[in-house]
């Protein structure tokens, strides 16, 4: 009997990927983790903080482990410059490795793996690519991970997603980064900035996800 090796391959790298994310998953799951455990556990690394700080940003579409808990945690650790920096490039890797992952895995093991959430998703991505992807990464509303595992399984270029996801990303990086910037500074009229900020971010997403995207998968339903 002959093996196909592009799908022991496969084979390989699912195994590995879950053993992975059962591991992530338990340690998440055993420990009661919030912005202060985060704090704590990357600041203990002291030079290196940055660096394991963006791992686990990377890591994060392995566990759907929620990334505004994290970003807050990188404000309140490296203030708001560097903490979008190490932000972006954390988020930009996690994005590259979700969409790597579909295209390599399938479709069948991803939407299993995200149970369901892909629904319309795919299509509406397929049809209209960076614009779509776009508008999806101003979203907080919208899962970050989900977005990336769709996108993977459409025929939209690795460019056009990466570029789309870093420009979309900004806000809401920006504004989650704040808030962790300013939690020590509860009281004073920059956090109530960033509060704000937070506010009118959650309001403009919902008005974008009702005028647009609701108005696209309305389309993908009807054809």
């Amino acid at each position: 009997m002959k093996i196909n090796k592009n799908n022991l391959l496969k084979y390989f790298i699912s195994i590995v990927f879950v053993i992975i994310f059962i591991l992530i998953v338990y340690k998440i799951f055993k420990m009661d983790i919030g912005i202060s455990d985060i704090k704590d556990y990357v600041s203990s690394f002291k030079t290196f903080a940055p660096i394991i700080y963006i791992i686990m940003f990377a890591l994060v579409p392995l566990t759907l482990f929620p990334d505004s808990i994290l970003a807050i945690s990188g404000g309140l650790l490296f203030g708001l410059y560097k903490g979008y920096i190490y932000t972006a490039i954390g988020a930009l890797i996690g994005a590259t490795i979700s969409f790597y992952i579909s295209k390599k895995l399938g479709r069948n093991i991803v939407k299993k793996f995200t149970k369901g959430k892909l629904d319309n998703i795919e299509n509406i991505i397929n049809n209209n690519g960076f614009y779509i992807i776009f508008l999806l990464r101003l979203i907080p509303l919208f899962p970050f991970d989900v977005i990336s595992y769709g996108a993977g399984l459409t025929k939209v270029k690795y460019k056009d997603f990466i570029l789309a996801t870093f420009l979309g990303t900004v806000p809401g990086i920006l504004v989650f980064i704040n808030i962790g910037a300013q939690a020590l500074n509860i009281g004073s009229s920059s956090f109530y900035i960033s509060i704000s900020a937070l506010i009118l971010l959650i309001f403009i997403s919902m008005i974008l996800k009702k005028k647009f995207i609701k108005n696209n998968i309305n389309k993908e339903q009807e054809e």
